[in-house]
């Protein structure tokens, strides 16, 4: 059998979003016998009277239990032993996997894509649809609420742009909660974060299924490039005078610096952030702690500061040396001072001045 046979789409969206309603929708569809897993905690059954509408002989899926929640970490262990003992079936047309709401679609991708490169696999990742409720980003993202109505963690709409911003389909679900205006809005706001996605409004999930799989094959590097954050990368120069600005009206740049900031001042300068910015994103790091590489992630009034992982600055001298040998391109941009620590933020937003928002950020520079 020729490789590229069993098309893989992968459903992500916020909990609440409406991935499991399109599950259910596409399962009692007759058109193509599909296979579904769901990325959750352990394993679930199905609805045994929505699988004999597909004539799916699978009563039960079982789910694999993933680390921290997160697919990606085990992908290509017992997910992909998943995947293929699922494309062994000749009968089966597609495999959808819903992802569980609180993981990253680019994070997934990015290990489907390594997996399917290194294997001689017949599976291949064709779409990557984001579910979207319509009527949360225009609460929550669009509309400036009060902080007493919304109880969440301040990075869950951070999760939710960056499930927008990785997608090459965009799900706009619950748009009958919304005035024909209103969802004119929000379809703006989702083409600021993701230009080429294509934007399919719905109610309950329900799209057909044609829809989702016959469609040009998800190309990993094109919607990576598309989303407002690495547009901003790709064309702003961090010295430039000038904000680079879109057909929208959206303007973004970069700032980079290597000295670190003052945790104390850049937390005080969150708590004000500037209203005329809509998306931030980038690593940075702070004078008393030059060891962890913090994530900071800003949509619309949330904001939050995360540490992912160490600057290899941080690392033993001799594992430095050792991973130097083997990937001596990693002292290209290295600082005398400061090695591969910096700061670096890709700022996107609308009405702004360019200079103060820099001198805003240069103040919170440790002196």
């Amino acid at each position: 059998m020729s490789k590229r046979e069993v098309p893989v789409v992968l459903i992500t969206g916020y909990l609440g979003s409406g991935k499991t309603t399109l599950m259910q929708h596409i399962l009692s569809q007759e058109k193509r016998k599909v296979a579904l897993i769901v990325n959750d905690i352990g394993s679930i059954n199905i609805d045994a009277s929505i699988l004999n509408k597909t004539g799916n002989k699978v009563s039960q899926i079982e789910m694999v239990e993933m680390q921290n929640g997160c697919i990606c970490c085990t992908l290509r262990d017992e997910f992909m032993n998943e995947i293929e003992r699922l494309a062994a079936d000749n009968s089966i047309e597609a495999i959808f996997v819903e992802a569980s709401g609180i993981s990253e679609p680019s994070s997934i991708a990015g290990a489907f894509m390594v997996y399917e490169q290194s294997t001689d696999t017949r599976v291949y990742l064709k779409t990557v649809v984001s579910v979207v409720d319509a009527d949360r980003i225009y609460r929550e993202f669009l509309s400036d609420l009060d902080s007493d109505e919304d109880t969440e963690e301040g990075d869950v709409i951070n999760l939710i742009m960056d499930q927008i911003e990785f997608c090459n389909v965009m799900l706009l679900n619950k748009t009958d909660l919304l005035t024909e205006e209103q969802l004119d809005g929000v379809r703006a706001s989702l083409r600021n974060l993701q230009q080429t996605a294509e934007i399919i409004p719905c109610v309950l999930g329900k799209v057909d299924l044609d829809v989702i799989l016959d469609r040009e094959d998800f190309d990993f590097d094109e919607v990576l490039a598309s989303s407002s954050v690495q547009r901003a990368l790709n064309e702003c120069e961090p010295e430039d005078e000038t904000a680079c600005v879109d057909e929208y009206g959206i303007s973004s740049f970069v700032f980079e610096e290597r000295a670190p900031f003052d945790r104390l001042k850049f937390h005080r300068f969150v708590e004000n952030y500037p209203t005329t910015i809509i998306r931030t994103k980038g690593y940075i790091w702070f004078s008393e702690d030059d060891s962890h590489v913090q994530l900071f992630e800003q949509a619309g009034r949330n904001a939050s500061i995360t540490a992912v992982s160490e600057w290899m600055a941080a690392w033993p001298e001799e594992t430095l040396k050792q991973i130097e040998e083997e990937y001596p391109d990693i002292r290209d941009e290295w600082d005398d001072t400061y090695g591969d620590r910096i700061n670096q933020l890709v700022i996107i937003g609308k009405g702004y001045e360019k200079n103060d928002i820099m001198n805003l950020l240069y103040d919170c520079i440790e002196k």
